[in-house]
């Protein structure tokens, strides 16, 4: 089903397309950029007030935020048309008030075992891919995948890797690792085909809410084994999960 368009910003064009009798899919941009947050957050934040209590959820994307509404309240029409009305005006939300967290990894080939070759792929030593995937801080795009699991981004080029061309059977919870530009946490033991850098002990999901929020911004700090052991990590090789 072709989509209703809309401008928004200076120009851009935008798309509002119904994915299910209950959901509209809103789409802002078309390709992942850093840039992008402020307007998908505000969007966020311009669909909960329009959709009020016929609101079920929203859930922000790369280059979306799908809404899911009553449709006991309100019609597939009413709530295009609710959509339509949000983006009017709509300007990006400053960035600084997300909140910041830094998560210890430990790096080592045990629990991260693709770092040796994604130092290859770089052409950089093992300890400068350590450096450089600690030296920024990461905005959280979404949260999806499994429940906690944050993409962020974006890596510099220099660390971008392909996903695993077959997908880890099971991959341990605390998992680091990239894929493309993207840099992610597994909160969970799951399958996954990103590349695994190292482990942290820090939890990323409990009692039903996520450490993480679209907004927030996350820099790596990398830590001993010794370390990693006192904060509570499991130094179980992978081979032992996967």
């Amino acid at each position: 089903m072709s989509g209703v368009r809309f401008t928004f910003g200076e120009g851009q064009a935008g798309e509002v397309e119904t994915i299910a009798l209950d959901a509209l899919m809103v789409r802002l941009f078309q390709g992942i950029d850093e840039a992008n947050v402020g307007w998908l957050l505000a969007l966020d934040q311009r669909l909960r007030a329009a959709f009020g209590a016929a609101l079920i959820d929203t859930v922000p994307s790369y280059t979306t935020v799908m809404v899911q509404f009553d449709v006991l309240s309100l019609s597939p029409g009413e709530a295009r048309e609710r959509v339509l009305r949000a983006v009017a005006d709509l300007t990006p939300v400053a960035l600084g008030g997300g909140r910041k967290h830094v998560v210890p990894v430990w790096y080592d080939p045990s629990v991260g075992p693709d770092l040796p070759r994604l130092a290859e792929l770089s052409g950089l030593a093992v300890e400068e891919v350590i450096r450089r995937h600690c030296a920024k801080a990461y905005k959280v795009f979404a949260l999806g995948f499994t429940p906690g699991f944050a993409f962020m981004g974006l890596v510099e080029p220099a660390l971008a890797a392909p996903r695993l061309a077959t997908p880890r059977q099971r991959v341990a919870a605390g998992s680091v690792g990239i894929g493309e530009r993207q840099t992610a946490v597994y909160p969970s033991v799951s399958p996954g085909g990103w590349n695994l850098l190292g482990r942290t002990p820090v939890t990323l999901f409990a009692e039903g809410k996520s450490l993480f929020s679209p907004g927030d911004s996350v820099r790596f700090h990398a830590v001993d084994r010794y370390r990693f052991v006192e904060l509570g990590g499991d130094v179980t090789p992978l081979g032992g999960v996967s």
